[in-house]
């Protein structure tokens, strides 16, 4: 909608979060002057949050890199791109000829640049890495492979229907700061309004009464790490009640009578007295679960890092099941996107290899992100000596993160795509960056998939390259392409990802063209979602299946684990949990000056009762340390907190020597990965353990 010569309105997608927001951004002289929410957006509704503003930011940051930088001693130089190239190429494939191996570390944002995943499948077999070290396991790998499980896939994601239920319980997720995960669901607050003005309700479980709870129906705490006694209480309450009435689903279960029948083993004061829930509440929530009305549980963040975290998910699925709220209107509901990730792939892979020092599974293609640094540090056939991390920072997201630092120190070769000098990247011999976001297009490949409604969406690049930049996937061509000629295979063709993204659409049973949705700049849609079981199911004998072998090992080991906590002796350590904010995204927002304007927000919040004990007051340092590190930071006193937990945030910790991040610098916070511990996981799915970390504190 152009308004005069050199200014222009461009409805665009968000990319920094899963909500996938409608926004429209003013350009006027190519530079962005203003960035407002699109109130005819078919799902955010007009609604953004203040880290889409932040986009021309990290366009115009000066800090971003815009040339290939190679590591001289203490110092970087500019070098070209073809040099950049030709020396990786080379260096690795010293590194290859002797024992030492290529690894892989992921980050967040890949999964928002859907050009960069169609490349990066030929750049993985070129670079030689076996499995691959991401995000993914410090996060959401516990749902994939819960899903893989139950469901037969581990696409087939199970979307909360905000839209048409009558009660949601949210267990360790805060929509109100994420804006949603494992779940695309733009203004959720409405949401939450709309669903309150009909009658319906949300229930919040968390050991802090985060965003979301403030504006939820109830409140409940939980003991930080003990998710899975709350949820095999409420599915015995369920069971005790005669309330598990899987409805349509019955014919589609498979050893749902067994799964009812081992649920007696368990003592309800035994599973309440663990999460500190009581039995009146738990009872409660089941009745209203069980009343047949539409309902959702979901869990996030909180259950999945944790060390039951798959047993977690698995659970979920089993009380969605039991209340019939799955594949439902106004339960949890299979999307249909125009890429479909479970019809175009594999069910996914587990086991098919191990890790060299652990033996821990692979798991979908992913090796557990917590034992990166030990396998970059022990020698032996199988080290890591070449390492490639791609808009990824393990140091401040990985469990351990100052071991990381350490063990990066000790590769013979790092290469890092990325935009800034991090707390990673800064120990990489060469940084390859890619061109600002606003000069990529964007299509939401990943989290259609995900969404609260058929939808799709795709937007044209604001801006041209410049000055010999590239796009992620030029650089990750350009690199593989190298490779390939070292080792004399023919060269990789060079097709641009908006080509082969129109293939995938047009082979779409929608029927539907990529022209076609690009020319709705509020959203292609496709209407609500609809039931799409049995036949969207994937298992062998295409029924959920209610009792997965490979899961029931660890319900063995939650029965003696709960045994054992029963029984024992209560220690006086506070437990920590990490919280995020929205005008934050994991580590890589703090070098805008918008976002981090205000009070710091990097602090210690502790309830005032367990404070006082302390002699802490607000504002006051305070030492958090344990066997895996210490920091240092402001008490925050907050009656949020549950007492006996501690809260510190996710992704800070900038203040290391040589990062490049001038704004971050100012406020650089304090990592809590470096108290989080690498050598406890789920076991089933490699995911770190990143909440109800034992810790002490006491004050400065």
């Amino acid at each position: 909608m152009p308004e005069t010569s050199s200014e222009f309105i461009h409805a665009r997608t968000c990319h920094i979060c899963e909500a996938n927001c409608g926004v429209l951004m003013t350009v006027r002289d190519e530079q962005v002057v203003s960035v407002k929410g699109n109130p005819d957006h078919v799902l955010s509704e007009g609604f953004i949050c203040p880290k889409a503003t932040a986009i021309p930011d990290l366009q115009n940051d000066p800090d971003r890199l815009r040339t290939p930088m190679k590591r001289n001693g203490e110092s970087w130089e500019e070098i070209s791109w073809d040099q950049a190239f030709t020396e990786i190429a080379q260096k690795l494939e010293r590194v290859k000829t002797g024992p030492k191996v290529p690894a892989v570390y992921l980050g967040n944002p890949n999964a928002h640049n859907y050009s960069t995943n169609f490349y990066m499948r030929g750049f993985l077999k070129s670079w030689g890495s076996k499995g691959v070290y991401s995000a993914t396991t410090l996060d959401q790998i516990p749902h994939m492979i819960a899903q893989k499980w139950v469901y037969g896939h581990n696409a087939l994601y199970p979307v909360p229907d905000i839209d048409r239920t009558q009660l949601m319980v949210i267990v360790g997720g805060n929509p109100m700061a994420s804006n949603g995960s494992i779940w695309t669901v733009p203004n959720f607050r409405n949401r939450v309004k709309r669903l309150q003005e009909r009658g319906g309700k949300l229930v919040v479980i968390d050991p802090r009464r985060t965003e979301t709870a403030k504006v939820a129906d109830a409140h409940h705490f939980v003991r930080p790490g003990t998710d899975t006694a709350l949820f095999f209480a409420i599915l015995k309450s369920l069971k005790d009640q005669n309330l598990t009435k899987p409805g349509r689903l019955e014919s589609m279960l498979e050893n749902w009578p067994e799964l009812l029948t081992r649920l007696d083993g368990f003592k309800m004061d035994d599973l309440t007295s663990h999460c500190g829930i009581d039995k009146d509440t738990i009872d409660g929530l089941a009745a209203e679960l069980g009343s047949g009305q539409p309902a959702i549980m979901y869990g996030r963040l909180g259950v999945s890092v944790v060390r039951f975290g798959t047993l977690n998910h698995y659970l979920i699925n089993m009380i969605n099941v039991a209340t019939g709220n799955v594949d439902r209107e106004g339960g949890v509901m299979f999307p249909n996107s125009l890429f479909d990730p479970v019809e175009r792939s594999g069910t996914g892979s587990y086991g098919r290899y191990h890790t060299r020092l652990k033996g821990s599974p692979e798991v979908l293609g992913e090796l557990p992100a917590a034992e990166l640094a030990a396998e970059i540090t022990t020698s032996g056939d199988g080290q890591i000596g070449a390492l490639v991390t791609i808009a990824g920072n393990p140091v401040l997201s990985a469990p351990g993160g100052q071991h990381i630092g350490e063990a990066l120190k000790d590769l013979e070769l790092m290469v890092s795509l990325d935009m800034y000098i991090t707390e990673t990247t800064m120990h990489a011999d060469y940084i390859l960056p890619p061109c600002g976001p606003l000069q990529n297009d964007h299509y939401n490949l990943f989290f259609a998939p995900l969404s609260i409604r058929n939808y799709a969406a795709y937007s044209p690049a604001l801006f041209d390259k410049k000055d010999g930049s590239k796009a992620d996937w030029e650089i990750l061509h350009g690199l593989t392409s190298a490779m390939k000629e070292r080792s004399g295979d023919s060269s990789l063709p060079k097709i641009e990802p908006k080509n082969m993204l129109a293939e995938i659409i047009k082979a779409s049973p929608i029927g539907v063209t990529l022209d076609e949705i690009a020319k709705h700049e509020n959203g292609y849609d496709m209407g609500p979602l609809i039931p799409r079981l049995p036949e969207r199911l994937k298992t062998e004998h295409r029924k959920i299946e209610c009792m997965p072998k490979p899961v029931m090992p660890d319900w063995d080991a939650f029965e003696s684990h709960l045994s054992d906590a029963v029984s024992g002796a209560q220690n006086d350590n506070f437990l920590l949990i990490g919280r995020r904010h929205i005008r934050s995204n994991n580590s890589w927002l703090h070098n805008s000056r918008r976002l981090i304007k205000g009070k710091d927000r990097c602090t210690m919040m502790i309830h005032p009762d367990s404070a006082e004990a302390l002699g802490l007051s607000d504002g006051v340092m305070a030492k958090v340390f344990n066997t895996i590190g210490s920091v240092e930071l402001e008490t925050e006193l907050t009656e949020d907190m549950m007492p006996g937990v501690i809260s510190i945030p996710h992704g800070y910790g900038h203040g290391k020597k040589g990062v490049k991040l001038s704004i971050a610098s100012e406020r650089p916070g304090v990592s809590c990965n470096d108290l989080t511990d690498p050598g406890i996981i789920d076991k089933l799915s490699g995911n770190a353990v990143l909440n109800g970390v034992p810790v002490s504190v006491e004050r400065l």
